[in-house]
């Protein structure tokens, strides 16, 4: 039996031209296979063949998993506290082993066992193939389109195979068997039963990567494309930055008479690209990358990580693009959410808000609205501001003396734990989704669950006035509105409503609604 073993190893070796210790594995694999289905049980079995004489053991093994884990897989694992009884020193993740009976090994068991062998061996070879390939360490593959199924194209580049997605191709681009293609290895997918290789013409990083083919100041370390976006086959930016002052990243783009952006834009499918150059300063940055639109002035949010633009009625429809293309590519080039407004709009937006922080003083602080006036004409424009910031900031303002502003930061500070204490209030009982979705703070969780909004579905189905009015009335005054369905609403509890319900409101409520419909 051993003998055979050895032999059937060294004829597949040969065969095949692949190294014994594949072999040993797939036969080892084979044999665990055979003896597995002696048991009812999923069991886990482990066969070890003798490299020297052919002779092989067979063992049956549990891996030992926490005790407050609890056995997801009965039959093939074990707890650490009943693994202890056995093997005093055994840790988790160990494995214990028991002998067990062998199969036979004789001339019918190799048929029957040949071919799941030599899958085996396939499947190493395809993986050594794969490795070789990956250690190039290449981003792009060029190569022929060996057929097409349901869409995709498989493209052969040497000895791998690929497949380029029909998703993943430039819209409107018609490949067909037998052409030439560039494309960009989006990702590896070792679980695909056909080619592993994922590639995207669509893909940012794939106009990176020709533009660092078409321009050698790249490659040589002097020019840097940070950022692309693109809208594939019609319209695309890239951010370029250099620290070299005697180069021109853009001018070095675009190559004499065009030529360099050229030649990407025709491996594109006449993609236009617009080349953006980059700026630490994100409000520069934006700026340029909404070219060519004239910017009047910008506003940026860092809670928000958005930016307020402002445009001239002239420059408004090329700032935002045929059908927001342009904001669009831009807020995803920069990595900032990108509001473009006119002069009025942005007028309107800082009157709602300078009202809704004039009512939040005003309820909160007890003052009336000379006092809150004042402290937003001073920059003040939340409660934790008043209450921590140093008080000689506060005690430099000509209209409070110190009394004024000791009384101001201490009924700051009280609002702010009665806030604490009621957004705990609100959160009993109120689903941990809701509370731990992405982007929800405590207060608005808590602010939710005072008006009774404590699931998802709940929160996902506000309308957008009744979300507003949660986070800018009080609650009873926002529940009093939502049952009479805003009947009585006032002008100026309309302009705080509007203030209150932003973007980020809007995304909240999205994700929320997307998770309640998979639920």
């Amino acid at each position: 039996m051993s003998r055979e073993i050895l032999l059937l190893v060294d004829a597949l070796a040969h065969e095949k031209n692949v190294d014994k210790e594949v072999v040993f594995g797939a036969l080892e694999h084979a044999l665990a296979q055979a003896t597995k289905k002696r048991y009812e049980g999923d069991v886990d079995i482990r066969v070890s063949i003798d490299r020297d004489n052919g002779e092989f053991e067979t063992y049956r093994r549990w891996h030992v998993v926490p005790d407050e884990a609890g056995l997801q897989l009965p039959d093939q694992e074990i707890l650490h506290f009943e693994a202890k009884e056995q093997i005093p020193d055994i840790d988790v993740d160990d494995y214990i082993e028991e002998p067990v009976e062998s199969v036979d090994f004789g001339r019918r068991f190799a048929q029957d066992t040949k071919q799941v062998v030599l899958q085996r061996i396939r499947d190493a070879e395809r993986e050594q193939i794969l490795q070789d390939f990956l250690a190039r360490g290449d981003s792009l593959v060029t190569g022929t389109i060996k057929r097409m199924e349901r869409g995709d194209a498989i493209v052969e580049s040497g000895k791998i195979e690929a497949r380029l997605p029909r998703d993943q191709m430039i819209p409107k681009e018609n490949l067909r068997i037998g052409d030439r293609v560039r494309a960009y290895i989006q990702r590896i997918d070792r679980n695909a039963r056909g080619p592993q290789v994922i590639l995207s013409r669509t893909a940012p990083e794939f106009i990176m990567k020709l533009f660092e083919l078409e321009v050698p100041e790249i490659e040589q370390g002097l020019l840097e494309i940070k950022s692309a976006a693109r809208d594939p086959g019609v319209r695309a930016k890239i951010a370029v930055f250099t620290n070299d002052k005697r180069i021109d990243p853009i001018g070095t783009c675009v190559g004499m008479r065009g030529s360099r952006v050229q030649a990407v834009t025709g491996e594109l499918g006449g993609e236009r690209v617009d080349i953006v150059l980059w700026s630490d300063d994100p409000a520069q940055f934006v700026i340029g990358a909404l070219a060519p639109a004239n910017v009047t002035s910008i506003m940026v949010d860092e809670d928000k990580h958005a930016m307020d633009v402002v445009v001239d009625e002239e420059n408004l429809a090329i700032a935002i693009g045929r059908g927001g293309q342009n904001v669009r590519l831009a807020s995803e080039l920069t990595g900032w959410q990108i509001n473009i407004m006119t002069a009025e709009e942005s007028a309107d937006k800082a009157a709602a808000e300078t009202a809704a922080i004039r009512s939040l003083f005003m309820e909160k602080l007890d003052v009336d609205q000379e006092v809150a006036d004042i402290l937003v004409q001073e920059g003040f424009s939340t409660l934790e501001e008043i209450a921590y910031v140093p008080i000689q900031e506060m005690l430099d303002i000509e209209a409070f003396d110190e009394e004024t502003v000791n009384e101001l930061r201490n009924r700051a500070r009280d609002a702010l734990v009665t806030e604490a204490i009621a957004s705990e209030e609100g959160m009993e009982g109120m689903e941990d989704a809701l509370i731990n979705l992405d982007g929800m703070d405590r207060a608005t969780a808590g602010k939710l669950g005072l008006a009774g909004v404590k699931t998802l579905e709940a929160f996902g189905g506000l309308a957008y006035d009744e979300f507003g009015a949660i986070l800018a009335l009080p609650a009873d005054r926002a529940r009093q509105l939502i049952d009479n369905e805003f009947a009585d609403v006032t002008d100026d509890e309309m302009r705080l409503i509007d203030a209150k319900y932003d973007e980020h409101a809007k995304a909240l409520q999205a994700k929320a609604w997307n998770l309640a419909e998979a639920k």
